[in-house]
């Protein structure tokens, strides 16, 4: 016999519910384990009500009876929600509002609730079960354990209630996610033993810019989760979770092969070009053309048919556009072409997590082989509160490696010229690492480039002059007749004829 339920009887269901948000299942490894109590707890507002929304309409779209009960929220309220979020409420979705308001005018319920809390505990305890046996649910939802835990008013009453609603759940095989938004006593931990998984929700509040919710799976039972901290958002269509990266997952095989570039003195300078699965760093102060020198990769990749991708933290794209058209480099082509995606990073909206899946959404989905950040000043910009900066981008470049993609970072040091420092050295993560300087002789600013570390092959010693003009960039010949190029004020060490210029400059 079956009682009609979706895994009832003959029918066979997946081991875990899916919960529906994007994300959460992969850090839960599939979803939340069927006929288990779950805990998800977090200060009001941190999105636990969208959330077990999303898990009970999964449930629902799947066929199985799903019941939401509030003591908290009104079933006006929470319908509004889902409204809000564009969701319909089937049928199967079932809301049991646990204190109508019109009960909580009642002198008689009022007199109950502050002087006969047994009486309260067990008659809210009946009414869920009773609710409960009407409707047979797959899911449930119970919103919030504070009403609960302020009824049975000690630790000891609060306990056996959870367990006696555990195991009657239990034995009717439901899944249960209880909710609990700390307000009555956040240091009670009576539910985190009694559950079979916690999720943790916070949110945090930067000086400047949007807040910031990050997720974490305290527990799962005989489970294997992915764990630390998770950012996701909250946005119309409900919360999206964003996995932390790990890079070790994440190993493709591919073919490492040298990508030259339009300009046979950098591809000489380079030792033969960049490779593919390789970062490169692109290192100096600011108006040294750093930008630009991305920019001509990415040119050199789509001229090959490849796909590229670009982030921009710290230029307005327009401007970028209009400044990169008078170089010779028309993005707004390559775009158009469907060759180029490029994005305008807002640095106080966006957090780290969300960064490096809008980064992987253009590697997987896009197929982009060339990757930008520009720069990496505004990438720190992101995450003022946060100190695992290198972390994160060990994690994302290694990524980028595994997936034969040629990564290109920008960083603006601090200063002109003579001793400059970087906002955070990362030059130890980068397989090439280009240093661009300003120096000064006989009275003009001039540029040079030169190539500190490359760890896929060899590379010229040398430092040349380079020219940024309508045609782009132009390298001249080695500066040998200088020395303290780097310093900013070089030094002549030789006859002007055996100074390199560059091409189109006299040799002053």
């Amino acid at each position: 016999m079956t009682d009609g339920r979706p895994g009832s009887g003959g029918d066979i269901r997946p081991a875990k519910a899916a919960t529906g948000v994007a994300g959460l299942d992969d850090i839960t490894a599939g979803g939340l384990s069927r006929g288990r109590i779950f805990l998800m707890e977090g200060d009001p507002g941190t999105g636990k009500t969208t959330i077990s929304m999303q898990f009970l309409l999964n449930g629902a779209g799947a066929g199985e009876r799903c019941l939401y009960i509030t003591l908290s929220e009104t079933e006006d309220e929470l319908r509004e929600t889902a409204r809000s979020h564009g969701w319909t409420l089937p049928e199967n979705f079932h809301i049991f509002e646990l204190v109508p308001p019109e009960a909580l005018l009642d002198n008689d319920q009022q007199q109950s609730l502050l002087y006969s809390s047994d009486l309260e505990l067990g008659e809210t305890t009946k009414r869920i079960l009773d609710q409960y046996e009407e409707v047979k649910p797959d899911r449930v939802v119970l919103d919030s354990l504070s009403e609960i835990r302020l009824l049975a008013q000690s630790s000891l009453r609060y306990r056996r209630q959870i367990l006696s609603l555990k195991h009657y759940f239990a034995r009717h095989d439901a899944t249960v996610l209880m909710l609990d938004d700390l307000t009555s006593d956040s240091a009670d931990k009576t539910v985190h033993s009694v559950a079979h998984g916690v999720i943790r929700l916070q949110e945090m509040s930067p000086e400047y810019g949007a807040e910031r919710r990050r997720l974490r799976m305290l527990k799962y039972r005989g489970q294997q989760y992915r764990g630390g901290y998770h950012d996701f958002v909250i946005e119309t269509g409900g919360v999206r979770v964003f996995p932390r990266l790990v890079s070790l997952e994440h190993k493709t095989k591919f073919s490492r092969e040298p990508v030259v570039t339009d300009s046979a003195e950098l591809n000489a300078l380079l030792g033969g070009g960049f490779e593919t699965g390789s970062s490169a760093l692109i290192l100096g102060p600011s108006g040294t053309g750093k930008s630009l020198f991305a920019l001509t990769f990415v040119q050199s990749a789509v001229r090959r048919g490849g796909k590229a991708a670009m982030f921009v933290f710290d230029e307005e794209l327009g401007l970028l556009f209009s400044r990169a058209r008078g170089l010779g480099i028309d993005i707004e082509a390559m775009v158009d072409s469907g060759h180029l995606i490029i994005e305008q990073v807002d640095a106080a909206e966006m957090s780290p997590g969300e960064f490096s899946q809008r980064v992987r959404s253009c590697v997987e989905e896009y197929d982009a082989k060339t990757v930008v950040i520009d720069s990496l000043n505004g990438f720190q910009a992101a995450m003022p509160e946060e100190t695992a900066l290198v972390l994160h981008m060990h994690e994302l470049l290694q990524y980028l490696n595994r997936q034969g993609v040629m990564t290109f970072l920008t960083v603006a040091q601090h200063g002109l010229v003579g001793d400059m420092r970087a906002p955070v050295d990362v030059t130890y993560l980068a397989d090439t690492v280009v240093l661009l300087r300003y120096f000064e002789a006989a009275g003009r600013v001039r540029r040079a480039i030169s190539i500190m570390k490359k760890r896929t092959g060899a590379h010229e010693y040398t430092i040349r002059e380079y020219r940024i003009d309508a045609t782009g960039i132009t390298l001249g010949e080695p500066l040998t007749g200088f020395q303290g190029v780097l310093r900013g004020v070089p030094e002549v060490i030789a006859s002007p004829e055996l100074m390199g210029h560059a091409p189109g400059t006299p040799a002053e």
